[in-house]
């Protein structure tokens, strides 16, 4: 990059914190242009945190997706609420992502908290607008939050269906440091192919089987083969803690671990941009939120 652009260029690390289903990880995958984060309207969704890039001319955001913000009751929670607190210290910006169409309560007032005591640059994101009947409704909101925090900017948004990525990433890399890029410029997350193929498999599995699992699985790719240039075959363990997980899972016949492999498959498919075979294996752990040596091979670290 040319002395002269450099001078003006940005760069830093942005934190997407707030409330499970605000719309972190629908932002993030909206924003980077790839799906590389699990999404379901289950909460803690997202459990490690996920970094996407994006590359524009006058400068580079590192998004940095965090877990849900809740009361943590197991190991692996725990480990999720040190993730979105590292997160809040390391990062240059932070934004806090409220879902507008529901009422305040006290987890959105703890978040605001977390944002207040890290007293970083923030961005307020209102999202899912697009819910809202009168729009004026956001007004006492705005006003609400212009009164707790110093805001860089606050801004109403829909993730789904507005034009965030026109949008957002100017107002992210004004409030950034000067600086060179921290990726290249072809990249446009830090988590490995295996990692992301994971992902896909849960958020399926999430989606598939709505209330009867909400948060009991785990997925970890096993086995990866590549038998030619054009053709993966990839073999995933999917975690369940009882034996009547399983069978919802697995379901009738098999119909329903079917249905998440066929689901997995085509999103796989177009990521890697050919052709896989995917197995998919349940396997029962007991107690596995609470083992540290598979949150581990899951990548929720300490």
């Amino acid at each position: 990059m040319p002395r002269s652009e450099l001078e003006s260029y940005r760069a830093g690390y942005v934190a997407f914190i707030g409330r499970p289903n605000a719309g972190k990880s629908t932002l993030l995958n909206h924003l980077v242009g790839q799906k590389i984060a699990a999404v379901s309207d289950k909460p803690q969704t997202t459990r490690f945190r996920i970094q996407g890039v994006i590359t524009k001319p006058e400068g580079q955001i590192v998004l940095v997706d965090t877990p849900g913000v809740h009361k943590p009751g197991y190991e692996m929670n725990r480990r999720m609420m040190a993730t979105v607190q590292d997160a809040l210290m390391g990062v240059d910006l932070v934004c806090l992502i409220r879902d507008a169409s529901v009422a305040t309560g006290a987890g959105d007032k703890f978040v605001l908290e977390l944002i207040q005591h890290a007293k970083k640059p923030a961005l307020l994101l209102l999202n899912k607008i697009d819910k809202l009947k009168d729009k004026t409704a956001l007004l006492p909101l705005l006003d609400w939050y212009r009164n707790e925090y110093e805001w860089a900017e606050l801004i109403p948004i829909s993730a789904l269906r507005g034009n965030v990525a026109e949008v957002l990433p100017p107002q992210m890399i004004k409030h950034l440091p000067a600086g060179e890029p921290l990726f290249g410029e072809d990249d446009f997350t830090d988590q490995s192919v295996r990692t992301m193929v994971a992902e896909i498999v849960r958020e399926k599995i999430l989606q598939t089987t709505q209330d009867e699992i909400p948060y009991v699985t785990a997925v970890v790719v096993e086995k990866w083969e590549e038998e030619r240039e054009d053709f993966t075959r990839i073999h995933c363990a999917i975690f369940v803690e009882r034996g009547s997980q399983k069978k919802i899972v697995i379901g009738k016949g098999a119909a329903r671990l079917k249905e998440i492999g066929i689901e997995a498959r085509r999103d796989i498919e177009s990521m890697l941009g050919h052709r896989c075979h995917l197995e998919l294996f349940v396997k029962v752990e007991a107690d596995w939120r609470q083992r540290a040596h598979l949150l581990d091979e899951l990548g929720i670290k300490r």
